[in-house]
């Protein structure tokens, strides 16, 4: 393990984490501007940010090994080394369905139904929200360590993870939409085509909720403090 790495988690155990939900947060960002390029069938450009969120990916994979095998045993930590862990499971989980997302539709050439885009888009960035609002919730650790896990710090967090529940469950509500537009015209499509279009809708709620247990594990943390 390189030593200036350790020498973060000698600062703070939670840096390497913050690092590793900004990654995680770049690959469910690009997933945004990689489905206005299939929506325009620009299939180049969906392409090269597939490839980016390719690469997103093994970056929070390398560092969530990098985690895993850093992070200290034994001695007193401010949070405890299994939640951390336990949030480093859930964060990478994130840039895992991203990846399968663009590579299916990229794999394929999918294309999104006219009668969904309308909804499609807006759901697809709700659920990136979703892990953003997951990521500001994982920055404000430090804070949270520096003030003993109590004040306002806790509430601002946890006011946080509520808004990040009601995130998901706006993505439940377009995802159910979705479902139904896509069911009244499913008999006009390829029925291959349909089976995947279900199972895109499907990863893409998946962002919101791998994002919503994020926040859960955080807000076990916070109890357990």
């Amino acid at each position: 393990m390189p030593a200036n790495f350790l020498s973060v988690f000698a600062k703070s155990p939670i840096k390497p984490l913050e690092q590793h939900i900004d990654t995680i947060s770049a690959a469910a960002e690009k997933l945004v501007p990689f489905f206005d390029a299939v929506l325009a069938a620009d299939w180049e450009t969906a392409r090269t940010l597939q490839q980016e969120i390719s690469q997103l990916e093994k970056d929070a994979d390398t560092l969530k090994r990098e985690i895993r095998m850093g992070l200290p045993s034994g001695i007193f930590m401010p949070v405890a080394r299994t939640d951390l862990l336990e949030i480093v499971t859930h964060q990478d989980k994130i840039a895992n369905k991203a990846k399968d997302i663009a590579g299916r539709v990229i794999g394929r050439e999918m294309l999104i139904p006219s009668q969904l885009q309308e909804t499609f888009t807006p759901y697809v960035q709700r659920c990136v929200d979703a892990v953003y609002q997951a990521r500001k919730a994982i920055h404000e650790m430090d804070d949270l360590v520096e003030t003993g896990f109590r004040g306002r710090e806790v509430v601002l967090v946890e006011e946080m993870l509520h808004q990040l529940d009601a995130i998901e469950d706006d993505t439940d509500a377009m995802q159910v939409q979705l479902r139904r537009q896509l069911f009244e015209i499913e008999k006009d499509l390829n029925p291959v085509d349909v089976m995947f279009l279900y199972k895109i809708l499907e990863w893409t709620g998946d962002l919101a909720d791998l994002a919503e247990r994020v926040g859960a594990r955080l807000e076990l943390t916070l109890a357990r403090n």
